[in-house]
């Protein structure tokens, strides 16, 4: 898993958010674009995996579009205009299966 320092950690628990490390993106595990760019093989070499949100914002990743689009709204209108892999405060935790 990655850490807050964007350093990489084992862990003996399985990450609950997957990243891409060059978009600097995290989303759920189940993300629709996620397992389609897996399945084409691209995305594999840069995927990493995060414990939690804060984790992922911390080490300066932005909320998915197509999986987290609430998440991803309100960092566009807060950080993505000015700051756009600044981490800001989180108001609510992400879980892998987000209810629309």
């Amino acid at each position: 898993m990655l850490g807050r320092d964007r350093r990489p950690y084992a862990s003996v628990l399985p990450g609950t958010l997957g990243g891409h490390r060059a978009g600097r993106l995290y989303g759920r595990l189940d993300c629709p674009s996620a397992l389609r760019a897996l399945d084409r093989g691209e995305y594999r070499s840069q995927r990493v995996f995060f414990a939690d949100e804060v984790t992922a914002r911390a080490a300066g990743y932005r909320p998915c579009a197509v999986c987290l689009p609430q998440q991803y709204a309100r960092w566009k209108a807060h950080a993505g205009a000015a700051r756009p892999h600044e981490p800001e405060e989180i108001t609510e935790p992400v879980t892998s299966k987000e209810s629309p």
